[in-house]
């Protein structure tokens, strides 16, 4: 089965879709409404579920070869004590590969590479699709209209397609935690791969690259909208006390280089991932809080199994069919984890119920924290030929 799809959205989850139907012999058009590929982001964390999706898209080699491997780091508290350590290798001797840490506009541009340039179009927004005709989906793109045998809503947690396909679906919600992050102007002398601290109602974490570099963020419990003057200063007043590297990671920090979002989720599920011949993928789908490190590997893996699934099945309907009822139980489960992740750890504010979790995480085997990710990590893809 081939045909034309239209991709909305030109973030990983998008870009990964139109590298895997393109693999499957489909025409595709990807349409992101930026004006220019800045390439902004942080970083990110890709565990094997992620990187397999990667490998069947074709991409994975490259990526690897980008990206630093973690094998040392794990969680501690502010005085720099730990609560537990990761173990890379046994990550690695289990899943065939360790979680790897990149940046997130490395990661864009090795996606985009995979496309021809002329399938991406930039500036260009989609505000609307007509499903008037059961045969065909017409999406309107200024002065023109693409016709599609499919169309994929790539285009974020505050997706517009989303809401006009179900009118009546609450939308994205307030986690109530926000997000500061920067990647340092220069490489910064790291004892671990990656790590996590939390604090009260805090947490600050670093992710190392493959060129000296790291990405470091800071979760705070915030109510939505509240801004700093000097983001970096905040948050040098905030952790500048904090067990060493936090401090050296600030240090390395350009003042304009702090982004801050506050992190919205789809608390409630939606009914299903997908509405005549239209797909929703991503944070569209099932955006997650950032508490597992999960929100890109499930947007891989959307790419790798929605290709798979028109792959082998006789319609487009079918396909979509296969892909709802195998990426929406998956998919809103790993959201759950990961908003109750962010309530036992980063949101905990209660004085006597963080000294009972820093208790249990202390007493804990290392091999439960390999068990915690192996249950998400552990995924095999489709076969895309």
């Amino acid at each position: 089965m081939g045909g034309s799809a239209v991709v909305v959205g030109g973030g990983i989850g998008g870009l990964a879709a139109a590298i895997g139907l393109r693999l499957i012999g489909w025409e595709v058009t990807v349409i992101e409404r930026a004006p220019v590929l800045a390439d902004v982001g942080a970083g990110i964390s890709l565990h094997a579920n992620g990187i397999r999706a990667l490998d069947v898209l074709g991409v994975g080699e490259a990526v690897r070869a980008a990206a630093r491997p973690q094998y040392t780091g794990g969680t501690r508290v502010p005085d720099g004590g730990w609560l537990a350590r990761m173990d890379g290798a046994v990550l690695e001797r289990e899943l065939g590969t360790p979680i790897v840490g990149i940046p997130r506009s490395v990661l864009h541009r090795l996606l985009r590479a995979a496309l021809p340039p002329e399938c991406l179009v930039v500036g260009a927004e989609v505000t609307s699709v007509d499903c008037s005709d059961p045969a065909r989906v017409r999406v309107p793109l200024g002065d023109c209209v693409l016709d599609a045998d499919l169309v994929v809503a790539a285009d974020g947690v505050n997706s517009r397609l989303r809401a006009l396909l179900f009118p009546d679906h609450p939308g994205p919600a307030y986690s109530g935690s926000t997000v500061l992050r920067a990647v340092t102007e220069r490489p910064v002398e790291l004892a671990t791969d990656f790590e996590l601290t939390w604090g009260k109602g805090t947490e600050f974490g670093h992710i190392a690259f493959a060129d000296g570099r790291a990405e470091w963020h800071a979760v705070l419990n915030s109510s939505a909208g509240v801004r700093h003057a000097d983001p970096l200063a905040a948050m040098r007043r905030r952790f500048g006390r904090w067990h060493d590297p936090v401090p050296a990671l600030l240090e390395a920090t350009r003042p304009d280089a702090v982004l801050h979002h506050d992190i919205h989720e789809l608390v409630t599920p939606l009914p299903a991932f997908t509405t005549g011949r239209i797909a929703l993928l991503g944070d569209a789908a099932h955006a997650m809080t950032p508490n597992l490190g999960q929100g890109a590997c499930q947007a891989l893996e959307d790419a790798a199994v929605l290709a798979g699934a028109v792959a082998t099945e006789p319609t487009v309907e079918s396909a979509l069919a296969h892909y709802d009822t195998e990426r929406r139980p998956r998919s809103q489960s790993v959201g759950r984890a990961a908003r109750q992740a962010g309530r036992m750890g980063q949101q905990l504010t209660h004085p006597l119920a963080i000294a009972v979790r820093n208790t249990a995480l202390r007493l804990a085997p290392s091999r439960a924290t390999v068990r915690t990710i192996l249950r998400h990590a552990d995924w095999t893809p489709p076969d895309l030929g």
